[in-house]
Parts: structure tokens; sequence; C-alpha cells
């Protein structure tokens, strides 16, 4: 391989456009992270009733109008809305790019529930008959939806799809995007995760049904993972879309570069519908950082998947102490006990929130952890303030889902 092919596999980050519960940018998110302030709030849904939520308080009408947000989806307001902040955010000039070589790989979760609720709700009124269904349903409920809804209205004619990867997907939207400039099917990856989530009551009840969904007296508190007073998920919405492109096209353009994507990995456990394998997590671990060509010992950061059930958090716990074993300088922690779980976006988001590390040096925390469970005991684990490092040079990013899906992304600084 020649120096300039080498080269032109090396994918960057050069733009970050993002909503979550706590900021609509990646300064404010940031900020809120440090600052230790929680963006659950008190929420209710129909049939469901009052609980808990990450809701996310974005413009949506800065890039669309509103005929376009009424026909449109939630999903897609997020993933426009990312997509446009990410864009420029990039400093591309975007109205000389070559919109055929741009490609759109948005994660979710799910996809079409909201609507479809949506929709029988309001059929109830009209005594269930179907002529009153909306035309607009199916383009609102297909599941290339959001990375579509993202292609019109920014104008992208390359490929464009979402993956459906459980709360794995942010990041699995973020190794496609890198997978595909590597093949040279597109320039330009806008690449991430998209929720609707706390739409639906359906996922409301049937986390409560399974005795994982979170509950406490003050909502900023309820999501607290790794605390042995845990009891469940915080649901949130958000959504966080980057711009990839090859390291030396960037550099040509002179682009500010938040961090190359040196490694990643994805497996499946094969062993259970929601409990996960700490085997097969740490071995999705080992997978990305042999391909980043690093030793446990040299990730500075590592950005945990916790939600905050009982279970997951001490099979994660063990799948790092595998990897890590119980010393070295490497720290850990958590944006869920902040945002609660984006699920679709969940791996997205709280890399970005990580990135800024690189410049500021500054671990954020994992907030309110007051009675750590000694299962989920880690030696680095940051609780409650924020902690400066030396230097920050990589961070890895865990994400895993449902039915098994792992996933695990490395960043690495560019100098």
């Amino acid at each position: 391989m020649t120096v300039d092919s080498a080269q032109r596999q090396r994918i960057v980050i050069t733009g970050v456009g993002l909503t979550a519960p706590n900021g609509n940018c990646l300064s404010e998110l940031r900020q809120a992270l440090l600052e230790g302030r929680s963006g659950v709030r008190g929420y209710e849904t129909r049939y469901f009733g009052a609980t808990f939520a990450g809701v996310c308080d974005f413009d949506e009408l800065r890039h669309q109008k509103r005929k376009e947000v009424r026909r449109g989806t939630r999903a897609g307001s997020i993933g426009i809305f990312c997509a446009r902040e990410a864009v420029a955010d990039s400093g591309l000039d975007w109205a000389n790019t070559d919109r055929s070589r741009v490609g759109i790989y948005v994660g979710v979760t799910e996809h079409g529930n909201v609507e479809t609720e949506n929709e029988l709700f309001l059929l109830k009124g009209y005594d269930y008959d179907t002529q009153y269904w909306s035309h607009h349903h199916n383009p609102r409920t297909v599941a290339n939806n959001p990375a579509g809804e993202i292609s019109l209205n920014l104008g992208i004619t390359g490929p464009h799809y979402t993956l459906g990867a459980a709360c794995a997907a942010g990041n699995a939207g973020i190794i496609q995007g890198t997978q595909m400039l590597r093949l040279d099917e597109c320039d330009l990856a806008i690449c991430g995760g998209v929720s609707e989530s706390i739409h639906t009551f359906g996922i409301f009840a049937s986390f409560r049904s399974q005795g994982a969904l979170a509950s406490h007296d003050d909502p900023t508190r309820a999501s607290r993972p790794f605390d042995i007073d845990r009891n469940g998920i915080v649901v949130a919405e958000g959504g966080c879309l980057f711009v990839l492109e090859r390291l030396s096209d960037a550099r040509a353009r002179g682009a500010k570069i938040y961090g190359e994507i040196a490694g990643y990995g994805m497996n499946s456990d094969a062993t259970d519908f929601v409990l996960p394998d700490p085997g097969r997590q740490a071995d999705c671990i080992r997978l990305a950082l042999r391909r980043a060509g690093l030793n446990p010992e040299q990730i500075d950061i590592v950005s945990t998947h916790a939600t905050g059930t009982a279970s997951g958090d001490i099979q994660e716990s063990e799948a790092l102490r595998r990897v890590w074993g119980h010393n070295g300088h490497t720290l850990f922690n958590n944006t869920k006990s902040f945002i609660g779980h984006a699920m679709g976006a969940a791996g997205a988001l709280e890399l970005a929130g990580n990135l800024p590390a690189f410049d500021d040096g500054v671990c954020h925390a994992t907030i309110n952890l007051d009675h750590l469970d000694p299962q989920c005991a880690l030696p680095g684990l940051v609780a409650n303030q924020p902690r400066v490092m030396p230097r920050v040079s990589t961070i890895l990013n865990n994400s895993f889902g449902m039915l098994g899906i792992n996933s695990a992304v490395v960043v690495k600084r560019v100098d």
C-alpha cells in the first residue's frame, strides 16, 4: 500500500451536530457534563402516565418548514437538525460539494412505533374507520425514514439507509460510514444515530413490565449506573451525527479534526434476548483494540454503555475487568447518568460528549454514583466529579444492545 493510499484509509471526524436532553450543540453538552447537569425531567405520555425521560428542546424550524415537520417524523426532524449542524460545523463548502458522493448512515433502535401509535390513537376517534388513516403513514414508518428525510432536506443523492442495531446503533452508524469511505463508496459520510423513543408509550410499558424502568423521587437522580440503588433505565430521545472524511481530504481543505476512527469491533452474544454476555463483550472490545493497534493500557478514557439495570451494569463491568484487569491508568465514565438512555443515538452522543477531552484533558464523571455496587467496581471509575488527566490521546466507546449485539469504537487524537 502506498503512502497516499494508506492516508486515504485513515478516517477522521470533522463535524459534529447533536441534540441531547442537556444541550443542542457539542459545547453545550460538554459544559453540562463537566458541571454535572442532568437533562432528565418529569414526563407524561398517553396511557402510561407520569414517568421520567430525557427530553430534547431544539428548534425544529431552524432547518425545516412547518409543513415538513407535520409531514415527517420526530426522528426525521432530529436527524435533519443534527445533519445540518454537523455540516455547518465541518466548514465544508456545501454549495459546491458533490452530493452524489455523500453517504448517510443513521443508526436506529426502532422506527415506526411512534407513528403507528399516533395513527391508532387518532383512528379511535373515528370508530377505527381506516379511511381516515393518514396517507403519510407509509413514508413515515419505512425503516429508512430518518436517513431519507435527511437526504430530502439536504439534497443528498448518494446512498442513504438506517442501521437497526438496537442500542449499539449509534456506533454502528459510525462504523458503517468509516467502512464506506474506505471502500470509496463515498467521499463524505454523515453518520451516527437518532432516537424518538420517548414518544411511544409502548417502550415505557415494556421496560416497566420487565422491571427495568427507573424510579426516584428526583428525576435528575433517576439514572444511576453502577450505583447499588439503581433500579432501571431512563428513556431518552436525541441524536448525534458526525461528518466523516478521509484524513487526506480533511488536511487538504484545512479542516478542524476532532479525532480519527482508529479501530472498531462488532459481534454478537448469541445467548439471550436481553442478558448480555461479558465474554463476548470483552471479545468485541479486544477486536476494536486490535484493529486500532493498541493495548488496553494505551486507552485513556472508556465511555461505558451501562444503562442502570441490575444485571447489565454488572455484566459490562465484568467484561471491562477481563480486558483491563484491576490496575492501570485508564479512566471509565458514563454519560447516561446525565441524559438517560437515548437508544439508537446513545453511542454517538456518548462518544461526542467525550471528544472534547482531547482538547481540555478532562474525563467527565459518572453522576448519581453515591454507593458503588461492589460488582461494578472498576479501578478508574470517575464518580461525581470530573478528573483532569495529563493528556488524552485515545477514547474507547462501548455500546451494546438487546439480542446480544455489541460494538466498540476507538478514536484517537490527530496532532
